[in-house]
């Protein structure tokens, strides 16, 4: 892996002798889809578990069974797996904890660290205090360990109504860490768990079973986003009242990437209102939406190596992103060509019943790739942004009169236009030079080169064009993320026209759509007699320009 400030503490560890073998873990919670934040994350704890030579247990986060779900659970673990990890045998769930964690919560009870409370939500949170204003001791702090102990069981046997009791450890309403002033650790909710069932009516907070769930798996290294950084004198107050093994957390900047929202809460907003197609739209960050939308695992773990691990916050610019898929698949992606919006090209001195196989490089960047042969014939399609007339300066498409060559065939001049009622060009007719077979121009100036597909040949097939969700870097800033929606981030084009080549593509297979742009064949839509390709990135990298322009 990249040098960085954790891997540094780690070899520090290891070469001490503090741990002998490096355990991590990654816990999410099964209440929403995986996404490029998560990535990083996952990259850095089964990267560094492999490294070392040590493991990475996959610890689902299932304390809030209003919000979690085994559709989300069996979507991280297949999101992980496409990513190129794997737990093997290290597959935990905090649930697997709960009766531990009881006996534990009545231990703090019993050694006067811990107490069942009766004030309201809303009455805690005005007794809590401020950042400059210690908190109020709630009036059931003191009440007798066996009264306390009493209620916990009724608790859990669900004898009270939800909201009405919590389980709070007693440790300091006057801590400058408002993480230390008596933070609950239980709360009431009479809810099925997606794995327990009815067996609990009770269920930990986060932060109650975090830490121990990490002491019960022998975790070394506990890495955590920084927001959980003023958590941690609380993890360790828990981890030091119970007298339990003890993990190390190290606490590490999370990723912020322009044009998009990383909080759970806001994608389930946008997958619950509609403004998406669900979790795996591929506008959406998700992991799930990103391999839809034909981004690669190797460009995804490429992204986590280039932006690295910082202490600091920082916002990653999306271009940096696209270029790492885009590196990845000019290297492996089959070339191909297709006309997203078809305009009529008939060349006028070609046989009408004449049909040529022409060799097309399937991938110059992979020579092992071969060739395939092209139908042309006398009646084409092209791009109607690859011809003008008149044409605007600096033009080197097709326009009357000029010459321009078509991809892998011949030179070809304009020679006329047929419009319809409304002035729209809705023809092209061109000679072609039967001598320029290859694009030879024969000391010719031809300085436009586009592509085409035969019509007699051509098979139609839907193209999606997808854009950043947002319209501005930072979504989170708007007073309301949905006004800052992008419009056009989803264009759908039902008229386009692809080479017979694409007969045979599969969902899931990747294509560079010659001067269009890197595209994947959809993988719930796309099916044989319905082409359905979602474009993942245009051919256009501003990410290297900005790199070239900082390094000069």
């Amino acid at each position: 892996m990249p040098e960085h400030f954790i891997r540094d503490e780690v070899v520090k560890d290891l070469e001490s002798r503090r741990y002998t073998q490096v355990v991590t873990r990654f816990p999410p919670e099964p209440n929403g889809y995986l996404h490029i934040g998560h990535a990083k994350a996952i990259c850095l704890d089964f990267g560094m578990a492999q490294e070392f030579n040590g493991h990475c247990n996959l610890r689902f986060d299932d304390t809030n069974p209003t919000k979690e779900s085994q559709e989300y659970v069996d979507a991280i673990m297949r999101d992980i797996r496409w990513l190129g990890f794997d737990w093997g045998p290290h597959l935990h769930h905090a649930s697997d904890y709960f009766e531990q964690l009881y006996q534990w919560a009545v231990q703090l009870i019993k050694a006067g660290k811990a107490y069942v409370d009766e004030l309201t939500h809303d009455q805690m949170r005005e007794a809590r205090g401020t950042l400059t204003e210690a908190g109020t001791e709630s009036p059931y702090r003191n009440r007798p360990v066996a009264e306390s102990l009493d209620l916990l069981e009724r608790m859990r046997r669900g004898e009270f109504d939800e909201g009405s009791k919590t389980l709070r450890a007693k440790i300091d309403m006057a801590s400058g860490n408002i993480n230390l002033r008596d933070p609950v650790m239980y709360r009431i909710r009479k809810a099925t768990h997606q794995r327990t069932g009815d067996q609990w009516c009770i269920y930990p907070i986060y932060d109650w079973a975090h830490g121990q769930s990490d002491s019960i798996e022998r975790v070394t290294h506990s890495l955590c986003t920084l927001e959980y950084e003023d958590h941690r004198p609380l993890y360790d107050w828990y981890i030091q009242a119970l007298g339990i093994y003890a993990p190390r957390q190290i606490e590490f900047a999370r990723l912020n990437l322009s044009h998009t929202v990383m909080s759970k809460r806001k994608l389930l907003t946008l997958v619950e209102d509609q403004l998406v197609s669900g979790w795996d739209d591929p506008r959406m960050p998700t992991l799930a939406g990103l391999r839809r939308r034909g981004y690669t695992p190797e460009s995804i773990r490429d992204f986590a190596d280039r932006i690295g691990i910082a202490k600091a916050d920082n916002l990653v610019d999306m271009a940096l992103l696209e270029h790492c898929v885009r590196e990845d698949l000019n290297k492996r992606a089959l070339r191909r060509m297709a006309v997203q919006r078809p305009l009529k090209l008939v060349i006028e001195n070609y046989p009408e019943d004449r049909i040529e196989e022409l060799e097309a490089v399937n991938n110059p960047e992979d020579p092992a790739a071969g060739a395939r042969m092209v139908p042309f014939g006398r009646i084409l399609y092209i791009e109607q942004d690859d011809f003008r007339d008149p044409p605007p300066p600096k033009y080197f498409r097709l326009s009357p009169g000029t010459l321009v060559r078509l991809r892998y065939a011949y030179i070809v001049e304009c020679t006329g236009v047929e419009r319809d009622a409304a002035g729209n060009v809705t023809e092209v007719r061109v000679k072609y030079d039967p001598n320029s077979r290859g694009g030879d121009s024969k000391g010719r100036k031809v300085k436009g080169t586009i592509h085409w597909v035969s019509a007699q040949h051509a098979l139609d097939a839907e193209v999606r064009l997808y854009d950043t969700l947002f319209t501005v870097p930072k979504p989170d800033e708007a007073e309301d993320f949905k006004d800052v929606l992008n419009p056009a981030s989803l264009e759908v084009i039902r008229g386009a026209k692809v080479e017979p080549a694409l007969a045979s593509a599969r969902a899931e297979d990747r294509f560079q759509l010659e001067r269009v742009g890197y595209f994947v064949a959809d993988w719930k839509d796309h099916a044989p007699g319905r082409l359905v390709f979602n474009r993942t990135v245009g051919l256009r990298d501003t990410w290297a320009k900005i790199e070239s322009k900082a390094s000069s």
